[in-house]
């Protein structure tokens, strides 16, 4: 994702700033959408694993980014906290 796009997006929520979604952070999301146990904030079931996604850097909701594009529609973001075990990066740069 370029760099100047990453600068100026934030959580259209919560206002907080966004980073890469990290290969480790990506594969547990999958996971879990795979075993069916994912759902929007909207409460629909994510069905489709996710190739790329922006995560809030308190780590609490994950934006799809589809074909390049990020989706911030607020109630497609995914909490993380109904993952059991998903442990977000903590530490890593805002904006790597």
């Amino acid at each position: 994702m370029d760099k100047r796009l990453l600068d100026i997006l934030c959580c259209p929520v919560s206002k907080r700033p966004l980073r890469p979604l990290s290969a480790k952070e990506r594969d547990q999301l999958n996971d879990a959408i795979r075993a069916g146990s994912v759902d929007t904030v909207a409460g629909e079931k994510v069905a489709d694993p996710i190739s790329e996604g922006l995560i809030t850097t308190d780590g609490q909701v994950v934006y799809r980014v589809e074909d390049g594009i990020p989706v911030m529609l607020p109630e497609a973001g995914i909490g993380t906290l109904q993952l059991a075990g998903f442990t977000p990066e903590s530490g890593r740069a805002q904006n790597p």
